[in-house]
């Protein structure tokens, strides 16, 4: 591969791996909603704080939060709202997957019988 595209999908596959668990998508969609603490966060999604934290830190890594501190709080929000755009593409493909799959369940039922 050329280091640029190499580069890239490296990059490309460190954003994917930031969603690729569900509590990092829960806390993305609550941050979507205001800017919030781990505590504020903590209390939303009811998540221990350690797993809140945890997550929090792969969320900033993978480049998809951002933070600020305010005092003793540090502040977290998305670094990017197209993130939640991307995510519910993501989910109206995984709907119609789940639609097609669906479909062919029936269909495989009927011809059973």
């Amino acid at each position: 591969m050329i280091p640029q595209r190499a580069e890239i999908a490296r990059m490309h596959a460190e954003l994917c791996s930031g969603i690729s668990d569900p509590n990092r998508i829960a806390i993305l969609y609550a941050l979507s909603e205001r800017p919030s603490n781990v505590t504020g966060l903590t209390a939303r999604l009811h998540l221990p704080q350690s797993t809140v934290s945890r997550h929090l830190r792969i969320l900033r890594n993978s480049g998809l939060v951002k933070f600020e501190r305010q005092g003793r709080e540090v502040q977290y929000e998305l670094s990017d709202d197209r993130v939640i755009q991307a995510l519910e593409l993501l989910r109206k493909v995984l709907n119609e997957r789940i639609s097609v799959h669906s479909q062919l369940l029936i269909q495989e039922t009927k011809e059973v019988r």
